[in-house]
């Protein structure tokens, strides 16, 4: 039911800095929070509809950096999308999981790995409380508030501290503590002007330092 959701309300284009990725798209995210919402609880907002900057930049990354995850098993925190999940499979990541509490998020990233022919796994559930397996951890967008930031970081540095790649792609977000990240690449990325009320987002890769 929520696949059919998904492919009825969006359509398929390419992501504008990723264009060998086609995503499951929305063009305005007001009408399509409102159909998530009909006959049924709050939901929120459709953000697994959108390409945003921090997942733009680091999916590029990703593919034009594969050995960063190639044949390690990858998690994507907050996928959102999909999109850095797919890239990470693209790239050669196995397995590769999609994480999100949101269930539409979910199903989205398993139209969009299905629409680029490749296979993730989803997992639906809050873990930042947790320390899931995985070689590299990928958060793209992750600090766009005050709460989620402080559950978001300390679930980061734990899982640098035990030995993971954990990469981050920011567009400078009011709520990004960069303390312990080390930049490793910056991209202009083009966004969504109604959206981000700019047409281009400088956007970082960071890593996620061993404390």
């Amino acid at each position: 039911m929520l696949l059919e959701f998904i492919r009825t309300h969006t359509r398929p284009a390419p992501v504008p800095f990723v264009p060998e990725i086609t995503l499951h798209q929305a063009d305005e995210p007001i009408t399509l929070w409102e159909k998530t919402e009909e006959g049924g609880p709050q939901q929120p907002p459709p953000f697994w509809a959108f390409a945003w900057a921090g997942g733009q930049a680091l999916a590029r990354h990703v593919l034009d950096h594969p050995s960063l995850v190639t044949a390690r098993a990858t998690l994507d925190l907050a996928t959102g999308s999909g999109l850095v999940a797919v890239a990470a499979a693209l790239a050669g990541a196995c397995p590769v999981t999609a994480n999100d509490i949101d269930p539409y998020s979910l199903a989205a990233a398993q139209a969009n790995a299905a629409a680029n022919n490749v296979r993730i796994e989803t997992l639906e559930a809050d873990i930042l409380d947790t320390d899931p397996q995985a070689s590299v951890v990928l958060a793209g967008d992750v600090f766009y508030s005050r709460e989620m930031a402080g559950r978001v970081l300390p679930f980061l540095r734990r899982a640098a501290g035990r030995g993971c790649l954990v990469l981050v792609g920011d567009p400078g977000r009011a709520y990004l503590p960069t303390d312990g990240f080390i930049k490793q690449a910056t991209y202009s990325v083009p966004v969504i002007e109604s959206l981000e009320s700019v047409e281009v987002r400088e956007t970082t890769i960071w890593q996620v330092a061993l404390q």
